[in-house]
């Protein structure tokens, strides 16, 4: 008989565990990421660029990282940016030494960067501003820093991996061919077209500076598993913005899931061993899209609460987060996409300052009940949510560590959680702060923090 989680082909066995999240994004995976990373040897980020924005406290710190996996805070451990990523240069330099001057040692023996990862371009950041122009009214609200038209140059591939820009002269050869197409829209929509030359002399000295990191990352994973070395794939966004499953067109450009998890780190899916889901205690959305439980006009007030409870301001954008309540349909539809094994929500002591809870357990379309999560946005737009309302606890719950000190509602409150979505619970946090989180006991997470 094969133990649970073996390889049946080999003789060797270690954990992967892959984080999503499970709502539109900014869910706290940064925070469990970096709880999770003291118990694992090697991070991974496996999609996105530097759109993450995954916010660590660490005593009187803050690190916001926007593209380095949020493991790089723990000096030992290797970190890793996937094959599945857009990188851009510019940035991620910016962000090796602002978190150098924190006094975190990023060196290329920590950190790796996939040869088969493509680049942001000057070009793209420019086609990221029509494209949002041309939409209109239809804007997507992307965070206008190339990640979209990079990922749309790599689907046609037109696109500049890492390795291309390796040899100076096919990245000349690329730069130039890609940029003929990106003028034409970059002129027609009344922008100074760009030129080949200066893109070049900013983007060459940023590769030679690379070459360093640069590794077969798939390789790499491959052997550190062999090593039976603990590896955390930490991903951007969330299931509600992948580019498949979530709320087309206002999604990502690339899939955040647990599929994705495979592909875009270039591990195996049955090397896989176990998928962790983070939920906030409300949900969130920023940019444009359908979001069915945001509280709007007579629920304004609620919104603007939870927004300065939850500092709920986009950690890239700034922008204040539409906020909601929490939507079961939508997550336990995201618990099913990626087969979750357990749940991490977060921010419960938000809601301190509420004396009533209301979550959507259903949805209603034209006068039908609906349990499923509709493809179509004009269908999500039409959604009149169901609300079971549950009573709050009035009563602090900030830096709460142990399940049974917390008030019986707000106990009743996780347990509802965990029945709609349909999947445990298995750790809650109470605030930013590492020491802020609640492990519940047998839980599979109780599992992964030994």
């Amino acid at each position: 008989m094969a133990i649970e989680g073996s390889c049946l082909r080999c003789n060797y066995y270690t954990m992967i565990i892959v984080i999503i999240g499970a709502q539109w994004g900014d869910e706290g995976k940064g925070k469990v990421v970096d709880l999770l990373a003291d118990r694992f040897d090697v991070v991974s980020r496996y999609q996105g660029g530097h759109n993450a924005g995954h916010s660590v406290y660490v005593g009187d710190k803050a690190f916001v990282l926007r593209l380095l996996p949020s493991g790089i805070i723990h000096e030992d451990k290797t970190c890793v940016l996937g094959n599945g990523m857009v990188i851009d240069p510019k940035a991620f330099f910016e962000e090796v030494d602002q978190i150098t001057e924190k006094g975190i040692s990023v060196s290329p023996e920590r950190l790796k960067v996939s040869s088969r990862a493509h680049l942001i371009m000057p070009y793209h950041r420019a086609l990221d501003h029509t494209s949002e122009e041309r939409l209109g009214n239809e804007k997507i609200g992307t965070t206008l820093r190339g990640i979209g038209p990079a990922y749309e140059d790599k689907a046609g591939r037109r696109g500049i991996r890492v390795a291309d820009a390796m040899n100076p002269e096919l990245l000349k050869l690329r730069v130039e061919r890609n940029l003929e197409e990106a003028n034409r829209i970059i002129v027609l929509f009344g922008q100074q077209p760009l030129r080949a030359d200066e893109i070049l002399a900013e983007i060459e000295p940023l590769v030679e500076r690379l070459r360093p990191y640069v590794c077969e990352t798939s390789h790499f994973l491959a052997e550190a598993r062999k090593s039976s070395k603990k590896i955390l794939l930490e991903g951007a966004q969330a299931t509600l913005l992948d580019v498949d499953h979530g709320t087309y067109p206002y999604v990502t450009s690339s899939n955040p899931t647990a599929g994705g998890a495979s592909v875009g780190a270039g591990i195996p899916p049955h090397h896989i061993t176990g998928v962790l889901g983070i939920v906030r205690t409300y949900a969130t959305r920023v940019g444009e899209g359908p979001f069915p439980t945001e509280m709007v006009e007579s629920e304004e007030d609620m919104a603007n609460l939870i927004r300065e409870r939850g500092r709920e301001y986009g950690s890239v954008t700034k922008r204040p987060r539409r906020c909601g309540w929490f939507d079961a349909v939508a997550t336990r539809y995201a618990a099913e996409l990626n087969g979750f094994d357990s749940v991490a929500l977060t921010k419960l002591d938000v809601l301190d300052a509420l004396k009533e809870i209301k979550v959507c357990v259903g949805y209603e379309i034209d006068d039908n009940r609906v349990d499923t999560f509709p493809a179509v946005s004009s269908e999500l737009r039409k959604i009149k949510p169901i609300y079971e309302t549950l009573p709050g606890w009035m009563t602090d719950t900030l830096g709460t560590t142990e399940f049974d000190k917390l008030p019986e509602n707000a106990q009743n409150y996780v347990r509802f959680l965990s029945e709609q979505i349909g999947t445990e619970i298995g750790l809650i946090s109470t605030g930013p702060e590492r020491d802020q989180t609640i492990i519940l006991r047998d839980s599979v997470m109780e599992g992964w923090f030994k």
